[in-house]
């Protein structure tokens, strides 16, 4: 067993020593070398990783992967590792609920020797390449895998294939009251307004916009509106000034300032402004947050 320890802990290594992270490949070569050990396990034997950070799990997907599993079973075993009293899931949390859901006695799984700390990177970094963790939840995985690795934000952000902009104004959300990020959480106010509720530091202002977005159904830009100009101009970058490339100064400035807005890199250059964005997903934010409808007719 020791030798196969050894393979999972540079195997772990090789994943953050990769360019661009890919938790999916990274577990399927994990089953694809250990198919031969696939055991049935009663799914009451397992509890949930304790070292995992999401606390919500999309109920609708749940139910959709539920109803994939009573047709085609489980395609993919989940990983656990032995405890004193049952098993520990590492990684494929939604697979077992849904099991369970599907009313799955067994599922199957691979035994593997776990470090804590192994353990509680592996979930953090499955969670935060999972399309439904909501923004709250992802914020805190992002913060404890930057803490557990020792890495600088922008180190992150190439890691996972995200802007420096978009993991600052992801971690932003955390500094909000509690009750606004359960706002967030339960889909209250879309992640959109908790970044523009983030940049104040009125606790009193923000639980008070907070509620006028659910009363009023403000939209992001009707948020914006009411923000105080003057806050939004304090929080601009000071610049110095290049007296030989004043315009290229200029065009740094608007282009922090755009950024900040949205969280995506920004590039204005030769009369054109360009916005990175990493996924459908990523575009149809930035759409919601610059108030941009479009018509499917």
């Amino acid at each position: 067993m020791e030798p196969k320890k050894k393979a999972l802990g540079k195997g772990l290594e090789q994943l953050f020593s990769n360019n661009v992270i890919d938790f999916d490949n990274f577990e399927k070569e994990i089953v694809a070398e250990n198919k031969k050990d696939v055991t049935l396990i009663n799914v009451n034997e397992i509890r949930s990783n304790p070292h995992q950070p999401r606390k919500t799990f999309n109920e609708d997907s749940l139910q959709e992967l539920a109803v994939s599993i009573k047709e085609y079973g489980v395609v993919q075993p989940i990983i656990v590792k032995k405890s004193i009293k049952g098993y520990e899931l590492v990684a494929g949390e939604r697979r077992l609920k849904a099991s369970k859901i599907a009313g799955l006695n067994e599922i199957p799984a691979i035994i593997k020797e776990f470090t804590d700390q192994e353990m509680m990177e592996i979930a953090l970094i499955e969670n935060i390449q999972r399309e439904d963790l909501n923004a709250i939840d992802e914020a805190n995985s992002v913060l404890n895998i930057i803490k557990l690795r020792g890495i600088t934000q922008e180190e992150f952000a190439t890691k996972f294939g995200k802007s420096r902009s978009y993991v600052t104004n992801l971690l932003g959300l955390l500094n909000l009251p509690e009750n606004i990020q359960s706002m967030v959480i339960n889909k209250e106010i879309s992640p959109s307004h908790a970044r523009v509720l983030s940049k104040l530091s009125d606790k009193e202002q923000i639980e008070a916009l907070a509620k006028k977005i659910i009363k009023e159904r403000l939209n992001v830009r009707d948020l914006e509106n009411l923000v105080n100009k003057d806050d939004v101009a304090k929080r601009m970058p000071i610049l110095k000034n290049n007296n030989n490339d004043n315009v290229n100064s200029k065009y740094k400035m608007y282009e922090n300032v755009i950024s900040d807005k949205i969280g995506n890199k920004v590039r204005i250059s030769k009369n054109k402004i360009e916005i990175s964005f990493d996924s459908d997903k990523d575009l149809e934010r930035i759409m919601e947050i610059l108030n941009i409808e479009i018509s499917e007719d």
